[in-house]
């Protein structure tokens, strides 16, 4: 399935204001999912395999190392037996980094809300504004998100434009 997003990463300082405000809007809250993202090397773009309590999924991406609204071309595989293909990727492929994480999830409508907190970084804030239907303009993605960056009081200094994995490996060089 191929998927339009704009999104942006952002710094969180208070991750309690977060929440209480997607509470106030009614947000429905997914629970908090322990992510562990196992990242592989690739030639081109990003590969790597969720494995959570809640989501598990083998993710494809293209998105531009920018700070600010951002558009990733998706390609996602939501694997039946997610332990045996990080053996089967792992056993082909040079794993990356790995990427431990809490993650609360929220949705209002198509956008999708994190309030992360990753091992060996801290908490962060992540807004997607999705399009699987190919029936919302990119210029509405972007208003969605600009719009829910305001509401969040997310400034431009507390957006990040590296993915976890670049940041951890960035510390870990």
């Amino acid at each position: 399935m191929s998927i339009n997003i704009i999104e942006i990463k952002a710094r969180c300082e208070f991750p309690d204001k977060i929440h209480q405000i997607l509470k106030e809007k009614n947000a429905v809250y997914k629970g908090i999912d322990h992510q562990v993202d196992t990242y592989f090397q690739t030639n081109n773009g990003r590969l790597k395999l969720r494995q959570g309590t809640i989501e598990n999924t083998l993710i494809f991406y293209n998105r531009p190392d920018q700070e600010g609204p951002k558009l990733s071309k998706v390609l996602l595989h939501k694997p039946t037996e997610p332990d045996s293909l990080n053996k089967v990727l792992s056993a082909a492929m040079d794993v990356k980094v790995v990427v431990d994480k809490q993650r609360h999830i929220y949705f209002i409508d198509n956008v999708k809300f994190h309030v992360d907190e990753v091992k060996g970084l801290g908490s962060f804030a992540e807004i997607e504004a999705i399009d699987e239907t190919g029936k919302i303009s990119i210029d509405v993605l972007q208003k969605q998100c600009d719009a829910y960056m305001a509401l969040l009081e997310i400034k431009q200094s507390d957006l990040i434009h590296y993915s976890y994995s670049d940041m951890l490996l960035t510390a870990n060089s």
